[in-house]
């Protein structure tokens, strides 16, 4: 035995000297480390990330600077998100849901998916390891999801129609009527055409069962067009998205749902998702009292007895009537001017917050580990943070924000009012809505016109598209101060996206104010929520 020690220590030493030789060299030549095997699912698993949201963060991040925060790569959202109590229910379908939560992946193309979804949501340490799995089962995983998720067929663009089909000269005005005018201009004209088309066809019947079946009825293409026309009102009263997938049942009501202005009036115009829940004036205070009970509150304390009686009105708020005259009047400005005469254009484009859903910022960012003295290493360890931001507004003029590491499906359901005097800032309780210990009152405006007619007649305001937030502080004497830019993301969502244009912390004893860096943060994604209702 102590002759065996020397060899193995001279072994010892040499296997420690080549592999300090190939390290150096591998320094050196960092063209060498992208070639090695190990590399190469590395570099796999950054490609199917190129169309996933935080990719496009990233490039929000560089753009925050330049005037338009539209992105076209649809973001990471969690529509309909159930509540977990659901999981808990007694029966076949509940527990079927719940196995099914619970499932792990077996298949590489399921830890592939498993992976992109933990990503998504910045749990990166999961995501590798799926990723890890997956390509161990199969190296060619990542083509298998691109044709299931992303397949050729996706991406294939129609060929523009000939505008010019008789080879008539360009300067003979065309004489095709178009039905349509200004509820369509925005969209392509071969569209246009084909939805001109559906104008004289009406609801067919099914057809029989067999051959010597009497004929089908149609009830709902007997109806006159008043009452379809009615029927398709109510129905995007109660969800104005249910008039929109109605337009998929057949191609007479496809051209009543593009075509039928008096509907997406009453939509535009309307409180339950139109621009009469929209507040252009800070209607109440931080912590929710409308600001017309301050302001009589304050007169009957006498706090307006100095103040001359040609500087009253000044000081008095604009009265709802000012209110709703401003509003119609501004309205109806935008509708010609700048929405070409379409309603359904101006709800759709026009800036707005939406109530059946909250707005989530998924924030990642990394940071150097504290290294040890006791081990031989030669990297540094790195560590992932996560963490969340929420904001949900009201039509009352209040809002929530939030700031926690739970998750979305941990925290969105709790986000009620209710939560938030129970549990504000109290740190034993250990029900599931107490993560609203930590949940900030708030106020929110867009900006735009001021409400008095007499600013909106003389061009005074703001120009629409952005955010004004106002929120507690961690301890009473600050508010926070949030200005965001309206925007959207994806190319067939309209204001879904809150980007970052300013955040500042105010002192109210000082009347100082100052500037947290959004260094980390990112913006916010609209995700509605199930058990929201349809936010009113």
């Amino acid at each position: 035995m102590s002759n065996a020690a020397p060899g193995t220590e001279a072994e010892l030493e040499a296997f420690r000297q080549r592999w300090r030789e190939e390290v150096s060299a591998r320094n050196k030549r960092p063209d060498v480390a992208e070639r090695t095997p190990h590399a190469v699912p590395a570099e796999q698993r950054r490609k199917p990330a190129q169309p996933l949201p935080p990719i496009a963060e990233a490039s929000t991040a560089r753009r925050k600077d330049a005037i338009d925060y539209s992105e076209e790569v649809e973001p990471k959202v969690y529509h309909d998100l159930p509540d977990k109590e659901e999981q808990l229910k007694l029966g076949v379908e509940g527990q079927d849901h719940d196995r099914n939560a619970v499932r792990e992946p077996s298949s590489a193309l399921e830890h592939y998916e498993h992976a992109v979804e933990k990503e998504t949501t910045g749990q990166l340490g999961d995501s590798i390891t799926h990723y890890r799995k997956a390509f161990k089962l199969d190296s060619g995983v990542q083509e298998a999801y691109k044709r299931k998720h992303f397949p050729p067929s996706a991406f294939v663009k129609p060929k523009p129609a000939n505008p010019n089909p008789s080879g008539a000269a360009v300067s003979v005005p065309g004489t095709a009527h178009h039905s349509l005018h200004g509820s369509a201009s925005a969209l392509p004209s071969t569209l246009k055409q084909l939805v001109e088309e559906f104008a004289t066809l009406r609801i067919e019947p099914p057809p029989p069962a067999t051959e010597g079946s009497p004929p089908e009825r149609s009830l709902l293409g007997e109806l006159p067009e008043e009452i379809l026309t009615q029927i398709l009102r109510n129905a995007a009263i109660k969800d104005v998205a249910s008039l929109g997938r109605l337009a998929r049942v057949c191609k007479r009501l496809a051209y009543l749902v593009l075509t039928e202005e008096a509907v997406w009036k009453r939509v535009a115009i309307g409180p339950e998702f139109g621009f009469a829940a929209m507040h252009y004036d800070f209607v109440c205070d931080v912590e929710g009292f409308p600001t017309e009970a301050n302001d009589e509150i304050a007169r009957y304390l006498g706090a307006y007895e100095d103040v001359p009686d040609d500087d009253l009105p000044a000081v008095i708020l604009p009265t709802p009537e000012d209110r709703a005259l401003a509003f119609s009047a501004l309205t109806e400005h935008l509708l010609h001017t700048t929405y070409a005469s379409s309603w359904r254009q101006l709800f759709r484009s026009r800036p707005r917050l939406r109530f059946n859903g909250c707005y989530i910022s998924t924030v990642n960012y990394t940071r150097a580990g504290a290294t040890s003295t006791n081990t031989l290493t030669w990297g540094t360890p790195v560590h992932v943070v996560t963490y969340f931001r929420y904001l949900r507004f009201f039509r009352d003029g209040t809002a929530i924000s939030l700031l926690t590491t739970a998750e979305p499906a941990d925290v969105v359901h709790h986000l009620l009012k209710e939560n938030l005097h129970a549990h504000h800032h109290r740190q034993d309780s250990m029900l599931p809505s107490a993560v609203m210990k930590d949940a900030l009152r708030g106020r929110w405006r867009l900006s735009g016109p001021a409400s008095s007619v007499k600013d909106l007649m003389t061009g005074g305001g703001e120009v629409e598209g952005e955010v004004h937030v106002e929120t507690e502080g961690v301890v009473p004497k600050y508010t926070y101060r949030m200005h965001f830019a309206l925007s959207q993301a994806g190319k067939g969502a309209r204001n879904n996206k809150l980007a970052w244009k300013g955040f500042w912390s105010h002192n109210r004893l000082t009347e100082d104010c100052a500037v947290f860096t959004l260094k980390n943060d990112r913006a916010f994604y609209f995700s509605r929520v199930r058990s929201y209702g349809m936010g009113y």
